[in-house]
């Protein structure tokens, strides 16, 4: 098992590295701070990592995209999440839904979403998923109440469908081009069969945006709620087959089956190296009882901790994107590799406030700002329900 970085590997670390530090690091806490739910997005620091492939890094190179293996995407977005790890997210939600593109939709599909993705630096995706009243049942159906999950209602009109209902926190929401919604084709069932995958293009009549989210981290990442009022959308916008939602991506041999839990560990790996680097250069500014802070046995103890914890989700990241590079099997590593990360980048940025003491609390932004971003994983993809699915799979 070789995880060196080959020659094109290391030149993607090496951009998004330097786009980290020199574009986005320098914005992070100020946008962070900007009060308001859309206020601090910010569509020019989008545009100039969009020139530079960040945006497009998941597209198959027949297709005209970067064609980057798991291991680079991997690398990218641990590199951007150094600047920022709601920006990293802006651009790496970009690449689940064209992996799901390139691998599942038809030819006439990609020729109509595919090619203006590629060719607009604006232009971001996400998936309406999640309702007010349905989240985890979603992803794990309760067996004996077939009709928990997702209620938008999605009715057949001749070569058309029409969606009426709502969708809420979903990623890139008030920013979004296009939209890759669920919606129930058959509300008798379970929403794994009753459900059907439908392309909606943001301007499609009866389609709008609803409220934008205010969070406590993530400030920068766009989370919105999707209106659906007498929204007609074309049969050929749908993925795969009618009521074949839960089965939309198995046509997709590039990975995205398992990028989702890939992308959130990942992106953690990046918040704990810069809690780390806060911590490493803190201790050493900093003197107590007449000596650095971090030749104190108890800051060394937790300087070592931080990185011990972020080396082993490091090394278990670059695992499960190896793996999936040599097409291993999908089995359960990706994860509790996200599961991992969830506890890890809460336990790095902690122990990060904790070095600065008081000036983490109150002077030094970035430090809280790490904190109320890790708090966010404890919420992404149903963690504990994704604990329960794993556990399932092990046995």
């Amino acid at each position: 098992m070789d995880f060196s970085l080959n020659e094109e590997q290391r030149h993607w670390q090496q951009e998004a590295r330097k786009f980290a530090e020199e574009e986005i690091r320098p914005l992070s806490v100020t946008r962070d701070q900007i009060e308001g739910a859309f206020e601090p997005w910010d569509w020019d620091i989008i545009k100039k990592g969009s020139k530079l492939g960040f945006r497009t890094l998941g597209v198959p190179k027949d297709w005209g995209g970067p064609g980057a293996d798991f291991v680079t995407q991997a690398v990218v977005m641990t590199e951007l999440a150094k600047g920022d790890s709601a920006i990293s997210k802006a651009f790496s939600q970009n690449w689940k839904w064209s992996h799901l593109m390139s691998g599942s939709c038809t030819t006439d599909q990609k020729e109509r979403f595919l090619k203006p993705f590629l060719a607009d630096d604006t232009y971001l995706m996400g998936r309406g998923i999640t309702e007010p009243n349905a989240g985890s049942d979603n992803r794990f159906p309760p067996a004996d109440a077939p009709k928990a999950g997702f209620r938008l209602k999605a009715e057949r009109d001749g070569d058309e469908w029409i969606l009426n209902g709502e969708k809420c926190f979903i990623a890139n929401g008030s920013v979004g081009s296009l939209f890759f919604v669920d919606a129930r084709t058959n509300p008798e069932v379970n929403v794994k069969q009753g459900g059907t995958l439908f392309m909606v293009p943001k301007g499609t009549p009866g389609f709008r945006i609803g409220k934008v989210f205010n969070k406590r981290g993530w400030r920068f990442y766009q989370n919105a709620e999707l209106i659906f009022e007498n929204c007609r959308i074309p049969h050929a916008n749908i993925v795969g087959q009618v009521n074949g939602g839960a089965k939309a991506g198995a046509g997709d041999t590039t990975g995205g089956d398992i990028f989702g839990d890939l992308e959130l560990a990942a992106n953690a790996v990046g918040v704990c190296d810069d809690a780390v680097r806060m911590a490493m250069e803190f201790s050493r500014r900093h003197t107590r009882a007449g000596k650095p802070i971090g030749e104190h046995q108890v800051v060394q103890l937790k300087l070592n901790e931080m990185h011990a914890l972020t080396e082993a989700l490091r090394s278990y990241v670059m695992r499960v994107a190896w793996e999936r590079d040599q097409g291993g099997p999908i089995g359960a590593n990706a994860g509790l590799a996200m599961n991992l990360s969830t506890d890890i980048i809460q336990r790095v940025t902690r122990l990060n406030m904790d070095i600065h003491g008081a000036r983490g609390c109150m002077m030094y932004a970035r430090v809280d700002k790490l904190m109320r971003d890790a708090m966010i994983w404890t919420h992404l993809a149903g963690d504990t329900v994704q604990r329960i699915k794993i556990l399932k799979r092990l046995k």
